[in-house]
């Protein structure tokens, strides 16, 4: 099965030539450093890329390119199950068509907590606005899409600890690309506030604190479960830190301070 896009036109340009040049210089303007990490996990914003694609490609542009990339977004249109995957297959934009790693979607699948449901990814844009800057630096990457929805504090130790050792024994390497916006429409003074305090648990390696924390002061991050779960993977992976590449708000593009969206871009090593 190939799933084509569905925000083509809408988060960032259809044509494929434009595309790649949108990208490439979202990617020229970012600050890449001379040794790209080695990452376990990262964090990466997507909302239409006038407004996120800076913190995307200086995300992408750190990091050492994996062969495959386990893709956890929130489930945006309630299509589909608490865990949606799709195990095999492939997924298109303009600029590549990506091929599903069957392999690491079939370990997955045997653990139980994942679920086939393409339904799930038919609509949803929160992992596929991050193919593009994928597609930018690899196009022998492969992908295996999850959304999750739903989700109790245990219930994202238990998917981050078998995620965990289905990477373990994947036999190649692998990062979890977790899709996630932070908070949405409020004054950017209070955004950033409330974003600093989902941040810090981040920073922190403690996924049971940004859990507690989103829900304790109604911080509307809307990818902390699946941050979450990779930061209980990332965990039982052995990482030892997180680190914050780049922060901005919807303000420094719209000009509106009152009502912005906050976006984050992590890497965890």
């Amino acid at each position: 099965m190939k799933r084509p896009p569905a925000v083509a036109g809408h988060f960032y340009s259809a044509s494929g030539s434009t595309l790649a040049a949108e990208v490439g210089a979202f990617v020229a303007g970012a600050d890449s450093p001379s040794r790209k990490q080695k990452a376990i996990g990262i964090i990466s914003p997507h909302a239409g890329f006038i407004y996120s694609g800076e913190v995307a490609a200086a995300v992408y542009s750190s990091i050492q390119f994996p062969d495959t990339f386990i893709l956890i977004g929130p489930n945006h249109t309630g299509l589909g199950g608490k865990f949606s995957m799709m195990s095999s297959g492939q997924w298109e934009v303009p600029t590549h068509t990506f091929d599903i790693d069957e392999e690491i979607g079939g370990a997955l699948l045997k653990t139980g907590i994942f679920r086939e449901e393409h339904n799930a990814h038919r609509f949803e844009h929160s992992l596929e606005v991050q193919l593009p800057f994928i597609a930018h630096f690899s196009k022998v990457v492969t992908i295996v899409p999850i959304t999750v929805m739903g989700l109790d504090a245990l219930e994202c130790k238990v998917a981050g600890e078998a995620l965990a050792e289905v990477v373990r024994g994947a036999g190649k390497s692998v990062v979890i690309a977790v899709s996630s916006d932070m908070s949405h429409y409020l004054p950017e003074q209070e955004a950033r506030q409330k974003d600093t305090l989902a941040l810090d648990m981040i920073l922190g390696l403690d996924p049971g604190g940004l859990y507690n924390i989103v829900q304790r002061e109604h911080i509307t991050m809307c990818g902390y479960l699946p941050a979450t779960i990779m930061l209980y993977a990332a965990r039982a992976l052995g990482a030892e830190k997180a680190e914050i590449i780049k922060y901005t708000t919807s303000a420094q593009i719209s000009g509106d301070y009152g009502r912005v969206v906050g976006y984050a871009g992590v890497v965890v090593t």
